[in-house]
């Protein structure tokens, strides 16, 4: 079937540029699916701990690599930023906060809070050693 209308087309999303608030609620959804994920591989190495012992020294070895510290970095930020973002969420459920300043403020806090805390939460275990 070929496209036969001589009017636009809607601008897509590849052309429209979505506000701030927008992407950061998409980016909410996107946070809980790798919560979810997250969630499923620390319950598999869990089980596999618990149930055969002989693979704790393969387990421990990925732990300590580059690519585990980089998953549970993004598990933490994802946590923080999925409480940070409903936290807002909750405010805007009793009605709170939909003002355009209001928004952009607490579109910098979500982003500030969430980072400030996954570093607070890599970093003060070094510093306290």
């Amino acid at each position: 079937m070929s496209w036969n209308d001589k009017r636009p087309m809607s601008p897509h999303l590849q052309i429209y540029d979505l506000p701030l608030a927008a992407k950061l609620s998409i980016f909410h959804r996107m946070t809980g699916a790798v919560l979810f994920m997250g969630l499923i591989l620390i319950t598999l190495m869990l089980i596999i701990l618990a149930n055969q012992t002989e693979y704790w020294p393969s387990i421990q070895l990925f732990l300590s690599s580059w690519l585990a510290k980089f998953i549970f970095i993004g598990f933490t930020f994802s946590l923080y930023y999925h409480l940070s973002n409903g936290i807002r969420h909750l405010f805007w459920d009793i009605g709170k906060g939909f003002s355009l300043e209001d928004t952009k403020r607490s579109n910098r806090i979500v982003i500030i809070s969430s980072s400030l805390l996954t570093l607070f939460t890599w970093l003060l275990p070094q510093l306290i050693d």
